[in-house]
């Protein structure tokens, strides 16, 4: 027992100094604690001040609210921006230094791409009518406003419900500059919320005079042209300096649309055009009515140029083509493409003719075509209906689902993996990590031949081929292989065309089909020449050989399938007469996109139609519009030519008694899977069932025969 008495123990002088920050360190925090108290009471005493009540309140808690909503907005909007201000990055202000002259196959000129410096007229010396008709009619407020016109578009808006139609359009200067320098005419959401951005990043970057000038020097203005300056030579004859208030107002209302107003296609048009502008004018209070009487009096003459229109999409991509294969320092150059007038425009007025017909039946208003010879020569691309409502060409730059056009890559690579067009493979239901696709029809299809299931476009086939024998990265390679350069996505649902695909990528890849199984034929320029004369570039020599991508085997397994589709499968409207053709149609989910990518032993075509917004058709299948547009194109094209048979395949025309035994074998063959499949079918009937029959058989088999009764007749009888 301790002492009290006696004295403590020293403690050492380490504990001493802990016992001393720990009394600090309680002292500290009480003292914050009791200094935050005394403030939090201080600062509520004081804001009880301010306290409100009523209507007063309910004003404050709405400004409480804005702020909170309009920081979140703040986040949003930065998170929206960030997409567009990466279109920024690069230098977007240097123009092409490229001047190409481009030839069509037979030596004619067909239209030049390439923006040089000194063609620019600075705005400065442009003559006063010329700016002042195309503010008029483009915007008017372009000095007031900084970038996006509120008023302007609430006029047009107000304008267009009650005229219940479009009759203005509500887009700035500057949002038609931000659309032509980063973006694409998509019809999107994504796309206005970023031409926005954009418009206000310019007006922040620029000055008025600049965007001005850069949007004299960039819009597309008909008949080929780029800039104001180029078209004032196309159209006139002379520079811009030098024109007068009818030739100015004619300019000036191309920028609307260039296609539809180009004086050298529809010169009545293109003045009833002009002569809006002049009102415009007048409207605007730029002008008096007297000072665009004489212009309407005397309206502008047009240097004749033909009726020949520009191939612009063709040519847009030929010159991406040319920049590829140019050498440094090649600036100026000629090129000798592999372009078809004939062909272009027969592709041109298929697609017209089928959307002018059955547009609305179908809901659809875009389509695009690639053309190409066996020989690999790109002959003909239909980017949209209209360059100048729409430079974005759709043939080469837009990725759409492909559907089932995407299958004989798959049936290719089985081909190769030692399957063929009789072996048989099951269509019934199928599930594929937690994915079970259906076929078009719902149904189930049985025991199938591969020749069935494409031709009948059954999805359950190919995806069971990728599930449970070849494997995802195989077909993916197999599409590479044959010359799809559109990023594939390697997943499951791949093998049914979910991956975006460019039109010039399926036209390439199914023209592996045509060309014997070769890729790396494909091409649009044949000859790049100096102005001099001195060639630099020939297709025949410094382009890299062919290389065979699929064996001769699976071609023509291949081939005899696809040869099949437009017989009894799903693309009968796509049959040429008299004349062998294969391919394959291809329709995505909601119908937002239909397919038929199609060939002979002379042309592989590609064909697309949707919408630009991506909403869905009106149950438009690949066997339906875009196998006429194929069909009408085709039998234009195989006119007074030489035709040459598929290769597998033994003749170029269509014997039908061999069409009509192909048909009766393949029902033969399906009826004979359907009875494999009836024979290999397992038991439906537990053991002890099966049993209980067994055994009520042999009672019946054993039991006695049982006699009729007798009758008065029947005793009458004996």
């Amino acid at each position: 027992m301790t002492n009290p008495l006696e004295p403590r123990k020293r403690r050492g002088p380490i504990a001493a100094r802990l016992l001393a920050v720990d009394a600090w360190l309680d002292s500290s925090l009480y003292e914050i604690g009791f200094k935050a108290r005394q403030f939090w009471e201080a600062a509520t005493i004081f804001f009880r001040r301010f306290r409100v009540t009523g209507w007063r309140r309910g004003t404050i808690e709405l400004l409480s609210e804005g702020f909170t909503l309009g920081a979140g907005g703040i986040v949003v909007m930065l998170a929206l921006a960030m997409p567009a201000f990466q279109e920024t990055a690069g230098d977007w202000r240097a123009q092409g230094d490229f001047a190409v002259t481009f030839l069509d196959r037979y030596g004619n000129e067909i239209g030049q791409r390439g923006i040089i410096q000194r063609d620019s007229v600075p705005v400065d010396e442009m003559p006063d009518q010329v700016i002042k008709a195309v503010l008029a009619t483009e915007d008017r407020r372009f000095f007031d406003h900084h970038g996006i016109d509120v008023l302007g578009l609430s006029r047009a808006i107000f304008e267009n419900v009650r005229a219940n139609s479009v009759v203005q359009g509500g887009s700035s200067i500057t949002q038609q500059l931000a659309k032509n320098l980063f973006l694409t005419n998509e019809r999107t959401l994504e796309r206005k919320i970023k031409e926005a951005f954009l418009s206000l990043w310019l007006e922040a970057n620029l000055s008025k005079k600049e965007i001005l000038q850069l949007y004299l020097d960039r819009a597309y203005m008909g008949g080929g042209t780029f800039g104001i300056e180029a078209a004032a030579d196309f159209y006139f004859g002379k520079s811009v300096k030098d024109l007068n208030l009818a030739e100015a107002a004619m300019l000036a209302g191309l920028f609307k649309a260039p296609t539809k107003y180009a004086p050298h296609i529809n010169l009545p048009a293109a003045r009833a055009r002009a002569n809006v502008v002049l009102s415009n004018l007048v409207d605007a209070g730029f002008m008096s009515e007297g000072q665009v009487l004489q212009a309407r009096l005397h309206p502008a003459e047009i240097v004749d140029r033909g009726e020949q229109k520009s191939p612009d999409y063709y040519l847009d991509w030929a010159f991406d083509e040319v920049k590829k294969i140019a050498k440094p320092g090649q600036h100026s150059l000629v090129a000798h493409t592999t372009f078809d007038a004939n062909i272009q425009k027969a592709a041109e007025e298929s697609m017209e003719f089928h959307l002018r017909q059955f547009g609305k039946e179908y809901n659809v208003t875009e389509g695009a075509m690639v053309v190409i010879e066996t020989n690999g020569a790109v002959r003909a691309i239909v980017g949209g209906r209209d360059y100048g409502a729409s430079q974005f060409n759709r043939a080469t730059r837009a990725l759409r689902q492909t559907g089932s056009s995407f299958k004989p890559y798959v049936y290719a690579t089985a081909m190769e993996h030692g399957f063929t067009p009789n072996s048989v493979v099951s269509g019934g239901p199928i599930s594929w990590g937690g994915w079970s696709p259906h076929n078009y029809n719902g149904g189930s299809a049985g025991n199938v031949t591969l020749m069935t299931a494409i031709a009948k476009s059954i999805n359950t086939v190919p995806v069971r081929l990728a599930k449970d024998y070849l494997g995802i990265k195989p077909i993916k390679a197999m599409a590479e292989a044959m010359g799809v350069e559109s990023p594939l996505e390697s997943h499951k649902t791949m093998v049914l065309g979910t991956s975006g695909m460019t039109v010039m990528d399926q036209a390439t890849g199914y023209s592996v089909f045509a060309q014997n199984g070769f890729v790396g034929t494909r091409h649009g320029i044949s000859q790049l020449v100096t102005r001099t004369g001195e060639v630099v570039y020939d297709f025949a020599k410094d382009a890299p050989p062919p290389r065979r991508v699929l064996s001769e085997q699976a071609l023509k397994y291949m081939n005899t399938m696809l040869a099949a589709v437009p017989v009894m499968g799903t693309a009968r409207r796509a049959a040429l007469p008299n004349i062998v053709s294969a391919g394959k149609t291809g329709t995505t989910q909601a119908y937002r996109d239909a397919w038929y990518v199609g060939f002979t032993g002379n042309y592989t075509a590609a064909v697309w139609m949707g919408n630009d917004d991506f909403s869905p058709t009106r149950n438009m299948t690949g066997g339906s519009l875009p196998a006429m547009v194929w069909q009408r194109l085709m039998a234009y094209a195989h006119q007074n030519i030489d035709l040459k048979p598929i290769p597998g395949l033994e003749h170029p025309f269509v014997d039908e008694e061999v069409a009509a035994k192909a048909v009766e074998a393949e029902k033969k063959n399906a009826e004979k899977a359907a009875a494999d499949a009836a024979a290999e079918r397992p038991p439906v009937l537990s053991s002890q069932t099966t049993q209980a029959l067994r055994d009520m058989t042999r009672l019946f088999q054993s039991a006695p025969v049982l006699q009729p009764p007798a009758t008065p007749e029947t005793l009458s009888a004996l």
